[in-house]
């Protein structure tokens, strides 16, 4: 994260020590809180409002009989009314036209949000204000806050520790009435001319931008990438519920979650997350909380008025807290948007109404769940697999007999610190019952079935923080590696064939530097009308001359905390029940060593059942979870560490038998006789 800002400012330069003289364009809507900041101004002498421009008068009374009005900005400029900055508070479309014309008379700006309704409108403003030596100051309120230099000093003192990423998030709810209340409201465009209105651009934009400066993404140059998750559940053109993901020049990624389909409003924050606890900025309240293993803490700061910040930069050449320049990296974010496909529309099954006529509001039904796995995860709903979501088209399909039972997912998509590896999800039965999870709020890093290891000599390819025995805690390191595919080869299963996947993959270190070598294959193939059989080989070799040690929290030290191999984690169900051949529950199969482990229980799709099946003779123990969270691993190093040595790699092979209904033990056991060895 860095605190470094546009070098240009604006070209801030000391003024007159007259006192300024104001004209405001728009005096309705957020005018009105223009025109009462002025009269608090002009109360104590620091500026003198001169004229107003709008179609729609102010009340009278309103203004003194001194202040002109216009029906424009137009009428004003030609009436020479003699002022000298100008404030735009008017529609989105409007505010480059007239940020030029002010511009061009000589005038300093004060325009409202977004300053722009696309990137070329606001290069054209930026090279007009350098043309003109003028001064423009963006009303990003929050900008003002001395919050933002506060939590930057303590992020630079590592208060925190090192920064794993920026969160803004922000939960309001609008009703029919709102998108209503103007002709450009909830536009994409309007006449052909760009608006951009919508959830990140103009009612949260605040998030947005407060969270980019907390980034230290300040100009155009700052931003390497935005990606766009768009979903909109009013019959709008505009998003209302949306991810952003941004990555900054400097490395960090800001993830932006936020909706007006809440089912209550709820104040936006902007969060720093670091390794030894968190900072949230409540930026409408200027309050923060720093949460770490010490304690919370809350304090409040007081915030500079960016009219008066405005007036400074003119008589003094003080630095502009909302500079143009500054808010190029805001500009990117509304490029993208304004670029990206339209909006989807989410599913009206996944919507609730509340309230009647114009006061009805859309609910999106799990929206607050699904944006705290999406912060968390720094993942878009289509990514997380929201039900109301796009799709994202796996990189491939395992079927059985023409139907689709696994997607198979690179994971280029997950984030550094949760170790990005191929896995599967979501796992079906042949019913369409989904039975695998990732991505959950309670381990992130927990992703569908696949291998995964937290200890590859000092390497964590499990995600999450790291047990270490010197420690004997978990801790956040940066450890983390990734594993790529190098080759593969897939063979379909055809109608009573069997299905198969066969890989090389390269599990690298932090550094990229390769650590292992991979072979692994899937095959899978039909069972019964209602079962079907997954197995899993892998081995794994130094990608060296060199031994590599395979190690888990267990063999580091954590009583039975040996997971690591080959895990498989399922989403949450009803009724779940875990058993061996000796013994039922989590107390008796976690750890045990038996030929098989079944988990059955009722999942959304409908009840189903899961046979976990080992090769004869083998010794590593069932890691099982219920209770924290759903999860059935066999673990390779449960207490001690396994050597991969050249020449002899550490081979593993799973079966696992996916059936609609409940099986019984008498049936698992019939059916693993009447297969011979499925493993």
């Amino acid at each position: 994260m860095t605190t470094q800002h546009s070098t240009e400012s604006s070209h801030q330069r000391p003024g007159s020590t007259a006192t300024p003289r104001i004209a405001l364009v728009g005096v309705h809507g957020f005018g009105e809180r223009h025109l009462a900041n002025l009269a608090r101004l002009e109360a104590a002498g620091a500026l003198e409002l001169v004229a107003v421009a709008d179609p729609l008068p102010p009340q009278a009374g309103t203004l003194a009989e001194s202040v002109a009005v216009f029906p424009d900005l137009e009428a004003l400029l030609a009436a020479q009314p003699g002022a000298d900055v100008v404030i735009l508070a008017t529609p989105i479309q409007t505010h480059a036209p007239l940020a030029l014309a002010a511009l061009d008379a000589g005038m300093d700006v004060y325009v409202e949000k977004p300053p722009v309704a696309s990137l070329a409108q606001f290069e054209q403003v930026l090279a007009a204000a350098r043309a003109n030596g003028r001064l423009v100051q963006v009303g990003f309120q929050s900008l003002g806050s001395h919050a933002l230099p506060a939590i930057r000093a303590r992020v630079a003192a590592g208060e925190i520790g090192t920064v794993l990423g920026i969160s803004a998030t922000g939960q309001w709810l609008r009703t029919k009435a709102y998108f209503k209340r103007s002709r450009w409201a909830g536009k994409r465009s309007l006449d052909g001319t760009d608006v951009v209105d919508g959830v990140a651009t103009n009612a949260l934009a605040h998030a947005v931008a407060t969270g980019l400066s907390l980034a230290g993404a300040h100009t155009l140059a700052d931003v390497a990438s935005v990606e766009t998750d768009l979903y909109r559940a009013n019959d709008t053109e505009s998003d209302d519920t949306s991810v952003l993901r941004v990555r900054t020049a400097g490395g960090d990624t800001l993830l932006c979650a936020l909706t007006l389909c809440a089912s209550e409003q709820q104040d936006p924050t902007v969060t720093v997350h670091g390794t030894r606890g968190d900072i949230t900025l409540f930026y409408t309240r200027d309050e923060v909380v720093i949460s770490t293993p010490d304690g919370e803490r809350r304090e409040t700061y007081g915030r500079t008025d960016l009219l008066e910040n405005l007036l400074d930069a003119r008589a003094t050449g003080a630095p502009l807290l909302g500079a143009l320049p500054d808010t190029g990296a805001f500009t990117a974010v509304l490029e993208a948007i304004r670029t990206s496909p339209a909006p989807a529309p989410i599913d009206p099954a996944s919507i609730s109404w509340e309230g009647d006529g114009d006061d009805a509001h859309p609910v999106v039904q799990g929206i607050s769940d699904m944006m705290g796995r999406a912060i968390k995860a720094q993942a878009t709903f289509a990514e997380l697999g929201a039900p109301w979501a796009r799709a994202l088209p796996p990189v491939r399909t395992l079927a059985v007999d023409g139907r689709p039972v696994a997607d198979y997912q690179d994971g280029g998509h997950i984030r550094a610190v949760s170790s990005p590896r191929p896995y599967l999800h979501p796992v079906r039965t042949l019913g369409g019952t989904v039975v695998t999870d990732h991505m959950p709020l309670d381990h992130v890093w927990h992703l569908g079935v696949g291998v995964a290891l937290q200890d590859v000599d000092g390497v964590n390819f499990w995600g999450g923080r790291t047990y270490t025995r010197e420690a004997g805690q978990y801790i956040w390191r940066p450890d983390h590696g990734s594993i790529s595919v190098s080759t593969s080869h897939l063979s379909d299963a055809g109608s009573g064939h069997e299905g198969r996947l066969q890989e090389t993959l390269t599990w690298n270190g932090p550094d990229g530097s390769p650590v292992l070598g991979e072979e692994r294959t899937w095959t899978w193939s039909a069972v019964a009308p209602s079962i079907w059989r997954l197995s899993l080989d892998f081995a794994l070799s130094p990608a060296g001359d060199t031994p590599v040690s395979l190690g888990s929290p267990g063999s580091n030290g954590r009583f039975e905390g040996g997971y690591g191999g080959f895990f498989w984690r399922l989403p949450g169900c009803g009724d779940a029940a875990v058993w061996t051949p000796a013994g039922s529950g989590e107390a008796a199969t976690h750890g045990s060593v038996t030929r098989w482990l079944a988990w059955s229980g009722k999942f959304d799709g409908g009840p189903a059942t899961l046979v976990f099946v080992a090769p004869e003779g083998c010794t590593d123990p069932w890691f099982v979870r219920m209770d924290g969270y759903p999860g059935v691993g066999q673990s390779l190093a449960w207490d001690r560490r396994v050597m991969a040595e050249p020449g002899n790699p550490a081979r593993r092979h799973i079966t696992v038998l996916v059936a609609d209904g409940i099986l019984a033990t008498t049936d698992i056991e019939a059916l693993i006789n009447h297969q011979g060895d499925p493993s």
